[in-house]
Parts: C-alpha cells; sequence; structure tokens
C-alpha cells in the first residue's frame, strides 16, 4: 500500500513535468516548483509515518531515478537508519561511500597481544578489517550495529530486548557452525537486584557477546585479562572465566545476605520489638529472600550452560579441568542457598511469632478487664433489682457500701492473678 502510494506520487510528479515541456520558460518554472513542492511535502509526510524497513523496501523496489528522488525526501535523522535496510549496492548509488552511523550502543573487540587482552574500539566497518579478535563484545547495541557486526562475520545478533522471551529450553542449541548460549547474568547493585540476559555466541576463534547492561562481572574480567598474561587463551577460555566470574560474583552476593541477615537476627532476639521494627525486618527478610532466589536461579542456569559446554566436547584438557571446578563450586553454593533458605524461614517464623505476642498482650488487657469486671456487674444486677422491701433503700450507707464492695471484687482477682505471675 506505502509502495503504490509513492509510485502514484511519483508518476504525478513525472505527468506535471512532461505536460509543462511546452510551457513557456518563466511560467514553466513558477508551476513546476509550485506542484514539485505539493507532491514532495505529501512525499515527505508519508515516508515520516513509515519505518525503516519499510522505507529501505520501498527504495529497493523502485528505480534509481526515483529512488534518489525519494531518499532526497527522507529526514536528515532518519538516513543512517535506513541505510541499514538497503544493499551495499544501492547505498553505493545513493551515497557514495559514506558509512552510516552506527548509533549510541558500545561495541569492543579484544584480541591477543602478548598474552594480554588488548580492547579495540568499533566505530565503523573499516575498524574489523584489521584485527583478529577473540571476543566481540555489544553493550546495548542498536539494529544498526548488529547488523554491522552481522554482516562483516556472516551471522545474525540476536536483539537483547528479545532474549527475555526465550523459552528455557531453547536457549542452548547449535546452529551450523554457530553455538548460542542465552544465560542470565546477576546484577546486584543499589539495593536492587535483577537478572540480566546475555548472548554468546561461539563461532569458530570469535565469541560474541549482547547484552543490553553493563555487568561487573564483564569489567572484572577485561580487568584480569589486560593485567594478567595468559589469563586466556582463546574465546572458549574467555566463555569459561565468564563463567567462573559470574560463579564468583554469586558468591560475593551469598556473603553479602549471610551479613545482612546477620544484622536482621540481632534485631529479631532483642528483648523488645515493636510491630513497625517487625515491618521493616520483614521487608528486609522479604528482600534477602527474592535476592536469595535470584542468586540460586543465575547458578543453575550458569550450571546448564557449563554442562552444555561439555556436551559439545569443545574444551581442551585444561580447560575441562577449569569448567569442572566451576561445577564444583556451583555445588557448593547451592548448598549455601539452601542454608540460607532455612534461615531465612527461622527468621520469619520469629518475626511473625513476635508479632503474634504483641497482638496476644492488646487481647489480654481486654481479657483481664472482661474478667475483671464480671463480679462488680453481677452486684449491680443484683442492687439493681427494685424489691419492695430492699433494706439498703433504707440504708444510708447502702449504695456506699455496693460501691465498695465492686471496687474489692476487682482488686481481689487481680491482685491474685498478679501473686501468680499470670498478668506479666
Amino acid at each position: 500500500m506505502s509502495l503504490q502510494t509513492v509510485n502514484d506520487l511519483l508518476k504525478k510528479h513525472r505527468l506535471v513535468e512532461s505536460m509543462l515541456l511546452n510551457q513557456p520558460m518563466q511560467r514553466r518554472k513558477l508551476v513546476t516548483t509550485l506542484v514539485q513542492k505539493q507532491h514532495m511535502v505529501e512525499l515527505h509526510i508519508l515516508l515520516k509515518r513509515l519505518s525503516a524497513l519499510e522505507i529501505g523496501q520501498i527504495l529497493a523496489s523502485l528505480e534509481l531515478e526515483d529512488a534518489t528522488l525519494v531518499w532526497e525526501q527522507i529526514e536528515v535523522t532518519r538516513q543512517d537508519d535506513v541505510l541499514w535496510e538497503i544493499s551495499d549496492t544501492l547505498r553505493e548509488q545513493l551515497v557514495g561511500d559514506r558509512e552510516p552511523h552506527c548509533g549510541e550502543g558500545q561495541m569492543s573487540a579484544f584480541e591477543l597481544v602478548n598474552g594480554r587482552l588488548s580492547k579495540v574500539a568499533i566505530t565503523c566497518r573499516h575498524d574489523l578489517n584489521s584485527i583478529k579478535p577473540i571476543w566481540i563484545d555489544l553493550l546495548a547495541p542498536t539494529k544498526a550495529q548488529r547488523v554491522l557486526i552481522g554482516q562483516h562475520y556472516g551471522l545474525e545478533l540476536p536483539d537483547p530486548q528479545e532474549l527475555t522471551d526465550l523459552e528455557a529450553s531453547a536457549r542452548f542449541y547449535v546452529e551450523q557452525d554457530e553455538i548460542h548460549i542465552h544465560s542470565d547474568f546477576l546484577l546486584d547493585r543499589d539495593d536492587i537486584a535483577r537478572s540480566v540476559p546475555v548472548a554468546f555466541i561461539l563461532r569458530g576463534d570469535i565469541l560474541f557477546s549482547v547484552r543490553d547492561e553493563e555487568l561487573p562481572v564483564f569489567r572484572l574480567q577485561r580487568l584480569r585479562a589486560r593485567t594478567q598474561p595468559g589469563f586466556v587463551s582463546d574465546s572458549r577460555d574467555m566463555l569459561l572465566d565468564l563463567y567462573g566470574a559470574e560463579a564468583e560474583y554469586s558468591a560475593d552476593s551469598l556473603e553479602n545476605i549471610y551479613t545482612e541477615l546477620e544484622n536482621v537476627s540481632k534485631k529479631v532476639l532483642s528483648h523488645s520489638m515493636s510491630d513497625e521494627d517487625a515491618a521493616q525486618i520483614l521487608a528486609d527478610i522479604a528482600e534477602q529472600e527474592d535476592l536469595n532466589g535470584r542468586i540460586r536461579r543465575n547458578i543453575l542456569d550458569t550450571q546448564r550452560a557449563v554442562s552444555f559446554l561439555l556436551r559439545r566436547k569443545l574444551l581442551t584438557s585444561t580447560q575441562l579441568e577449569d569448567a569442572q571446578q566451576i561445577l564444583r563450586d556451583i555445588e557448593s553454593l547451592n548448598s549455601h542457598t539452601a542454608f540460607l533458605f532455612g534461615k531465612i524461614n527461622f527468621l520469619m517464623d520469629a518475626t511473625v511469632g513476635f508479632i503474634n505476642i504483641n497482638q496476644n498482650k492488646v487481647i489480654k488487657i481486654f481479657s483481664v478487664a472482661s474478667v475483671a469486671l464480671l463480679p462488680p456487674t453481677l452486684i449491680a444486677s443484683i442492687y439493681g433489682m427494685n424489691f419492695e422491701n430492699m433494706p439498703e433503700l433504707q440504708w444510708m450507707l447502702g449504695y456506699p457500701f455496693a460501691l465498695g464492695l465492686m471496687i474489692t471484687s476487682v482488686l481481689l482477682p487481680y491482685l491474685y492473678f498478679r501473686r501468680k505471675g499470670w498478668l506479666r
């Protein structure tokens, strides 16, 4: 429908030009300018409503002359996005050797230099021609950046926004000569813990990683590989070390949970606790339980990923030992998370128990008051009977005596129960 509309506007434009060939020059220029502006404004408005992909498809369907005319009506701020949607041949015909801008995301390539990782920032296509990386890391990449890397190395990189839509069973698979692994990495920052999906593609001697946020594990591995010679030897080493660092990061987060729960334990086991304190303690416990659950889920995901690599039989003997060590570390972390769940449940039950005790104290007051007021109520009921012959009616101290009897009936049970220690 959009292509047909564009073709109709171009036909009108060419028809007006042919009709004005026999007109006087001055009149021809005036009419041509007015009509062309009208048609181009309509075309410009139409293109603003279309996506970059739709515009690219339209350009590919037109003759070069018409495509050039349509290209001139595309907003300058959108031209780079459209250039990524058309073929290299058409791009050269429209803009020559101009390289489309890649966007705001970060693309980094890492190659081994004297046993250390050397980082190379990728800003355009030419930067890829002179390097031999073992790892290419894309942080919050735009579609243009993913297309740039994908076209150069002959693969399709996934959109990090769509990684969470994958089923758990579809996150580890082999496609031709590519190994695809989609894992979750823990991000525990600013008291907010969440899992960040990361896509890994292992092809040949290059590891590709695509993610939407910066992660402490990636920063740590880049630092280690740059400062420690021989820390990594190839792309598979890099992938295993990332998973190993994720296990270390999870262990550090578990230690922080231990520390937080110790502080909570001191509050829970104190002599007194108000309802406000109990509410805050329950919130702290719930936060630590959520973090512990995320850690357990992430290390399970890491365990599955490392086991998948072992089954593919791609690792050297040294890498096999590293992978086995990562699995052993994960097993130890699993026992820690199970212990923490037990401690969290204990603290939760203890806090709820204190809340119940505080509530029972309030109910206890009403119970004591009810019991204490039963005798005076009985006395008042007797004195309220309207008998004809009640000596108290003629006795001047009758009602003061009744009031004193009521007070005595309240005090005697209270003092008795207090002496027994039942009112403490």
